[in-house]
C-alpha cells in the first residue's frame, strides 16, 4: 500500500475551487517553466550570482568564473534573449546587469 496517496475517493470541492480560482494560466505558468529551464544551469547560475552582487563586463565574468570570453558570451546571450540580463556601452566597455528583479531573488535563497 502506498502512504503518500489518499485510500479514499473524495474530492474537497472547496479546495479545488479555491486553488483552481487563483492558478494563473497556462501561458503564464509556460513562461514561468522557461524562466525555470535558464536557471537550470551551472554556468548561468554562477554568472547571475555575479551579476547580483554588481555589473561586470564579459571579460571580468571571464577571469571571475576561470572560463573563456566567449563561453560567457554565449551563456549571456541566453540570459539576455530570456529577457534576465541586459547590458549598457561605455565606451568600449560592455556591462551586463540583471533586468529581472525577481531573480537576484531566486539567486539569494541559499537553501
Amino acid at each position: 500500500m502506498n502512504k503518500e496517496i489518499c485510500e479514499v475517493e473524495c474530492i474537497n470541492e472547496k479546495a479545488v475551487r479555491e486553488v483552481k480560482s487563483k492558478m494563473p494560466d497556462n501561458k503564464l505558468l509556460l513562461k514561468m517553466a522557461d524562466k525555470f529551464k535558464i536557471l537550470s544551469d551551472l554556468t548561468r547560475i554562477k554568472i547571475l550570482y555575479a551579476l547580483s552582487v554588481r555589473e561586470l563586463c564579459v571579460c571580468d565574468m571571464a577571469s571571475l568564473l576561470n572560463m573563456t570570453q566567449s563561453a560567457i558570451s554565449h551563456q549571456l546571450r541566453i540570459l539576455r534573449s530570456a529577457g534576465v540580463v541586459n547590458f549598457r556601452k561605455e565606451g568600449k566597455i560592455v556591462y551586463y546587469f540583471i533586468s529581472d528583479n525577481r531573480i537576484i531573488k531566486l539567486i539569494k535563497i541559499k537553501e
